[in-house]
């Protein structure tokens, strides 16, 4: 019988394996061009992740976090409809910078790279582009 791990998985560490893009491809030392457009879309590896997007991601989460959390408590409180509202607003706003942040990380790392190769990955990548970019815009 396996001994049960004594102290749990710190939840920063669980944030920070869980903010990587997961845009490109599956994790190796240095992938193939070829790997590349094998592992394009859901369920991938990010080919880059800027460090400074990373950490400007997981800012805005931590404080979306909070926000949330807020607006649960003012909903509990029966606080004023468009006070609510207000911070609703906000929180999008935050979620829509780093869905921003997400998406010029794609296109410096993964897109750029699959967009480098003529054939199915950069067709496949272009309607990718496309998709993010209608999501983006609502």
């Amino acid at each position: 019988m396996k001994a049960k791990q004594s102290k749990a998985q710190p939840r920063s560490e669980r944030i920070l394996r869980q903010a990587a893009c997961a845009c490109a491809t599956k994790a190796s030392a240095e992938p193939s061009p070829q790997a590349i457009l094998d592992e394009i879309g859901p369920g991938a590896r990010a080919v880059g992740v800027d460090p400074a997007i990373k950490e400007t991601n997981l800012t805005h989460l931590r404080r979306i976090e909070g926000q949330v959390r807020g607006i649960a408590a003012m909903v509990q409180d029966d606080r004023y409809c468009a006070d609510v509202i207000t911070q609703v607003m906000a929180v999008r706003e935050s979620l829509n910078s780093v869905a921003r942040n997400l998406m010029r990380n794609h296109l410096k790392h993964c897109a750029s790279e699959a967009l480098r190769d003529a054939g199915p990955g950069r067709d496949q990548m272009i309607e990718e582009i496309l998709d993010l970019s209608a999501k983006l815009s609502r």
